[in-house]
């Protein structure tokens, strides 16, 4: 029987996950707290653009308003729950599904933080698997359209690392990456949490830096002070993911070391880590138009991540006697634009 599947949180990732899982004609129902998005999809369907026109398509999928959640109690149970809410949500997201699992079902953590471990407080480790979206760079612009601003993965880039806390191949595992394959290339590791820091280490050197700034991807890899500040973010991240023991993946093109020498003073390091942030920027693949999430909240008025991301960073530092003062000061940069205190300003971050 085909696998239940659900997304709770069908906004950006999530919409664009769960819309072309149903593309693909899996059974798929999209859970959002947007009124506007749901009655969206469910008037024209879910519309998901990409940097090509072949990557263009309308896909009707079943979406479901959080008050209406109630009802799957009158259907088949959920095999697959995606979480793919903004972390501050992820517990009372996932006490929302939790009652609909089927016996044998499980949620997978398509978020970009490390929710692991909040998750299996409510539904128990062994329904835990999580799933990295890797420089996918996708907006909710408007209710019921979905754009992705940077080519698919394919041979050059995978995309999606889907992996088990425990770090073992299951048949679940093998399952979930076939299941995600049909939307762009997918990773089985068995290193999860080196690959959740490796994904931490990106987003805390990019999306506060965009929330603070105003910039777009592109624009922050072309500013000097700005790159330099962001490869600071990403040294302290590495040395303490090393401290807590993690064997970090690759952060996108960068090498974990090479990058906490740059931010070290290495003047060889530096220039390397320099030139392929400038290469990026540079790159014709990567539309004018990508900017990280926390960037997005800011120009949409939304709360942003920053204590999940940046903060948690720090609060990490501190459980294993490494300070993040970049990370740190980046927070209170960030916490102030949030509340209006501070436009975003590329003169935010001098100084720091």
């Amino acid at each position: 029987m085909q696998h239940r599947i659900a997304v709770v949180g069908a906004g950006a990732v999530g919409g664009y996950v769960g819309g072309h899982l149903a593309r693909l004609g899996h059974d798929v129902t999209l859970i959002d707290a947007w009124p506007e998005h749901v009655e969206a999809i469910r008037a024209r369907g879910l519309e998901i653009t990409g940097t090509t026109a072949d990557q263009h398509c309308i896909v009707r999928a079943n979406a479901m308003h959080v008050s209406d959640v109630q009802s799957l109690i009158r259907e088949r149970p959920i095999d697959i729950a995606f979480v793919s809410v903004k972390s501050y949500d992820t517990e009372w997201a996932t006490l929302l599904i939790r009652p609909y699992l089927a016996p044998g079902g499980y949620v997978v953590s398509l978020q970009n933080c490390i929710n692991e471990e909040r998750i299996a407080a409510i539904v128990g480790w062994g329904r835990i698997l999580g799933c990295i979206a890797a420089r996918i760079s996708v907006d909710l612009y408007e209710p019921g359209r979905i754009r992705r601003t940077v080519p698919l993965g394919g041979r050059s880039h995978t995309v999606f690392r889907v992996g088990e806390v425990h770090g073992r191949m299951t048949r679940r595992l093998a399952e979930l990456a076939e299941l995600i394959g049909g939307i762009d290339s997918v990773k089985a590791t068995t290193n999860l949490w080196g690959e959740r820091w490796s994904k931490l280490c990106t987003n805390g050197m990019r999306n506060g830096v965009s929330a603070a700034t105003g910039l777009s991807g592109n624009e922050m890899d072309r500013y000097e002070t700005i790159r330099r500040f962001a490869i600071r973010l990403g040294g302290e991240a590495v040395r303490i993911g090393q401290a807590l023991g993690y064997d970090i993946e690759p952060i996108g093109n960068l090498d974990p070391e090479r990058l906490a020498l740059a931010a070290e003073g290495d003047r060889k390091a530096l220039d390397e880590i320099e030139a392929v942030l400038i290469a990026g920027s540079n790159a014709a693949g990567r539309n004018d138009l990508q900017r990280p999430s926390m960037g997005q909240d800011i120009l949409k008025g939304r709360r942003t991540e920053i204590d999940q991301m940046n903060g948690f960073i720090v609060e990490k530092g501190n459980e294993v006697g490494r300070p993040a003062p970049t990370h740190a000061a980046l927070v209170g940069v960030v916490k102030r634009v949030e509340r209006g205190e501070l436009p975003p300003r590329v003169e935010n971050l001098s100084g720091l």
